[in-house]
């Protein structure tokens, strides 16, 4: 084996820290390419509930965070990376809505018990839906998420549809609240988000609640 040709001392130290510079750099890129950063997703809130915590946003067995009259429910069908036949009641299932962000519609959300004892999220996004107005075939963007777990999206409201959705107003909240029902499918799965799988909801029908403040 041929002998390392000697360095001086100040020579050796520069060659040494272009090396430890040059493997830093390659290790912060492939983790960087290894683990893309993951979408932050937030349930809407209750106006005036900001800071809830976030066991308060878990569904509480034994009492009634939806409508409160027994008459909330979330029915669906998952297939896919989920395999679930939802049959959510009212007392186990919470429920929450308000404008889209972009002012584009309505966007409804519900949690209720998962897989493995987790919280499984449903939220529609769905598009020329108005306050108080009743719709059919509206197109509908869903996440679902498992806390903890998995997120997945249809990334568009191309791919599932609110075939009829109805409302009647909610009196004695203290805000512009509606009960909003409604059923609907999908015809195109919605994708994990940072990883594999896929699931179809290939059918879902609901009664929640969306509320806005009195301005």
């Amino acid at each position: 084996m041929n002998a390392l040709p000697a360095f001086g001392s100040a020579r050796r130290k520069s060659a040494l820290r272009a090396v430890t510079i040059l493997s830093v750099g390659l290790a912060v890129g492939l983790i960087a390419q290894a683990a893309p950063p993951q979408p932050v997703i937030q349930m809407p809130q209750h106006p005036g509930g900001a800071d809830a915590t976030a066991a308060d946003a878990s569904p509480s067995p034994g009492r009634s965070p939806c409508l409160g009259d027994g008459t909330g429910f979330v029915r669906a069908r998952i297939r896919g990376a989920l395999n679930l036949d939802l049959n959510w009641k009212d007392a186990e299932l919470e429920c929450g809505g308000e404008a889209r962000p972009d002012g584009s519609g309505l966007r409804v959300s519900f949690a209720g018990p998962g897989p493995g004892g987790k919280v499984l999220r449903l939220v529609f996004g769905v598009r020329s839906a108005h306050e108080g107005a009743a719709g059919k075939e509206l197109p509908t963007n869903l996440t679902v998420l498992v806390d903890g777990g998995r997120v997945f999206a249809t990334r568009g409201d191309d791919k599932c549809t609110m075939d009829q959705l109805s409302q009647r107003p909610l009196p004695g909240t203290g805000l512009r609240a509606w009960r909003i029902e409604a059923r609907g499918f999908c015809v195109a799965p919605a994708n994990a988000l940072g990883g594999k799988g896929r699931i179809v909801v290939s059918r879902f029908d609901f009664a929640g609640r969306i509320e806005f403040s009195k301005e």
